[in-house]
């Protein structure tokens, strides 16, 4: 199997992450894949930040579920940019045409967003995707909740710990593969989360794992290609 290299958070080596300038720059450059984050806001609409809270990567600081979207607007990432919506991203992705895959994940391993799966189906249904998107979750019941409204899309469980069976696991939840942090001897389709270093990534695509989320693709990429040659 080919080894696909997703940008973690978009290229936090090069932009903020989870920035829109970091996607646009991932969708113009060949990264194969976009791994980003998605929280609700008190007014339910879906925002892009990894941290529960906004102060690590913005100049404000308070919990994304207890502010509103216009409560959000008046604080910036590192570059300017306002904290992208969802559906800024998606909107990025059509007009760019983008041959990529896009792996969203639903943060709700802390805070539990009643209606997040909706709320982001009902955004999807609105643009055109040239693959289909990837859903995962460290929280196993969002992943179940979401496969309940549209089974027939993609949903990996993100983990740090080690699944003793990953193949019985997956079938026992009707799961289409996991997102583990190190690599599993396994036939289950994985992709392991965050691979910046050169001799994980050689192990990684000499296994031949669906792929792996680094915060440097290009750098990784130029690897695969001494390693496989692809």
């Amino acid at each position: 199997m080919k080894t696909k290299i997703f940008g973690h958070r978009g290229y936090p080596a090069k932009f903020p992450e989870n920035s829109l300038a970091g996607f646009k720059y991932c969708m113009e450059h060949g990264a194969e894949g976009i791994e980003f984050d998605v929280h609700l806001t008190k007014d339910g609409v879906p925002v892009i930040m990894h941290d529960e809270n906004i102060k690590r990567t913005t100049n404000g600081k308070g919990l994304i579920k207890d502010m509103t979207l216009g409560e959000l607007d008046h604080y910036h990432l590192a570059n300017g940019e306002r904290i992208p919506r969802l559906a800024d991203l998606f909107k990025l992705a059509e007009k760019e045409n983008y041959a990529g895959q896009l792996n969203l994940e639903m943060k709700t391993n802390k805070f539990d967003y009643s209606g997040l799966p909706e709320k982001i189906f009902f955004l999807m249904k609105l643009f055109k995707f040239n693959q289909p998107i990837i859903f995962s979750s460290f929280n196993l019941n969002t992943l179940l909740h979401a496969k309940e409204i549209r089974p027939q899309e993609s949903y990996y469980f993100l983990t740090d710990k080690k699944i003793k069976d990953p193949v019985a696991f997956t079938k026992e939840h009707g799961l289409k593969g996991i997102h583990p942090k190190r690599l599993l001897d396994t036939n289950v389709p994985e992709r392991i989360w965050t691979v910046d270093n050169p001799r994980r990534a050689k192990k990684i695509i000499e296994f031949g794992a669906a792929g792996f989320f680094t915060n440097k693709f290009e750098d990784m990429m130029a690897l695969r290609k001494s390693v496989a040659n692809y």
